[in-house]
């Protein structure tokens, strides 16, 4: 599944055109290496999104197609969540 795809589904972010602007940022990197929207995501990975103001680091647990909003964080399982360091 592509990153920006995935990033929608789970609900980490809201828009999938949003995700792929964050993704061609340069601000995901999947298993330590940078990714760009395209790039495929695959359950054990792990993603580090840095957003405004925090870095967040998940592992991806399951990838579907659809899946109902109180279900989108059966997708993904979060590791760390830490403040940007300046």
């Amino acid at each position: 599944m592509r990153l920006d795809k995935f990033l929608k589904i789970s609900r980490l972010i809201k828009r999938r055109t949003l995700a792929k602007e964050v993704a061609d940022q340069g601000r995901i990197s999947i298993n330590g290496s940078k990714s760009k929207a395209a790039t495929d995501v695959s359950v054990g990975d792990e993603l580090t999104i840095q957003f405004g103001q925090k870095v967040l680091t998940i592992e991806v647990k399951s990838l579907r197609e659809n899946v109902k909003k109180d279900e989108a964080t059966t997708l993904y399982e979060i590791k760390k969540e830490e403040p940007v360091n300046k």
